[in-house]
Parts: structure tokens; C-alpha cells; sequence
């Protein structure tokens, strides 16, 4: 790995890392603030088209089912596309009441294409599923 990508993946690792604390806060504003304005998030059943859609959305997570939570996060790969996209793959889980570890039936596996625009790297679009599906 070159010196430029070696120093994208530190970047784009700080990326997620303020993300990650930001959902810590409960602060939805900065949550997005590494967001491109045309972000787009999709999780099971949901769609969140924009920035402001998923801002908006957190804002009310964070007031309701996902206040005071934290959440567990594991880089399993970084694929550059280019110079200017990458696509990180990652395992998570959102931690409750203080927990320690993700239940495995409460992981996901979750797909971040980030994007650099004018020296920056920017979050493009976010996308989870189970890491287990539901049995039927």
C-alpha cells in the first residue's frame, strides 16, 4: 500500500471513528456532519435520502429508542475505487444500557462508501443488514 492510501485509510478510519462518537453523544448534527449532502442510508425497511433525512432521523432515534446507546464497530476491509472512492465493510452493533458486547443476533454487517471531494473523505451512502437472518 502507497503512503497516500495508507494516510486515506487513517483518514477515512478518523471518519468513522467521529461517527462512532457522535452516535456516542447522542449528537445527531455532528453525527452527519462527514455526510455528502446527497448521502443515502438505507437499514432493513428504510430508506433516508439526504444529508437532512438522516439527521433528521437520528435526531429522533437519539431522543427515543436510541438515547444513551453506544455502539461496537470492527473494520473488516478497506477497497479503494480509484483515487477518490473507497468502500469499507464493517461488523456492528448498537450497545444498550451501558453492555459491553453486541449479542450476535443483533450484529450487522454494514457497507460505507465514502467519496473525496476536495481533500476530504466523505461518507456517500451507508447500508446494513443482519449478520444473521432471522430464522422464518
Amino acid at each position: 500500500m502507497s503512503d497516500t492510501r495508507t494516510a486515506d485509510v487513517a483518514a477515512i478510519q478518523a471518519v468513522l471513528a467521529d461517527t462512532y462518537k457522535a452516535w456516542e453523544a447522542g449528537d445527531a448534527g455532528a453525527m452527519v456532519a462527514d455526510y455528502t449532502e446527497d448521502a443515502t442510508a438505507i437499514l432493513p425497511g428504510s430508506l433516508r435520502d439526504g444529508r437532512e433525512a438522516v439527521r433528521a432521523n437520528m435526531e429522533r432515534s437519539f431522543a427515543g429508542p436510541l438515547r444513551s446507546t453506544s455502539t461496537w464497530n470492527r473494520t473488516l476491509s478497506v477497497r479503494f475505487l480509484g483515487r477518490d472512492a473507497a468502500i469499507v465493510l464493517t461488523e456492528s452493533g448498537i450497545l444498550f444500557g451501558g453492555a459491553s458486547e453486541v449479542p450476535e443476533d443483533r450484529k450487522v454487517h454494514a457497507t460505507w462508501v465514502l467519496e473525496k471531494r476536495d481533500g476530504r473523505w466523505l461518507i456517500a451512502s451507508y447500508h446494513n443488514s443482519p449478520v444473521h437472518a432471522p430464522a422464518h
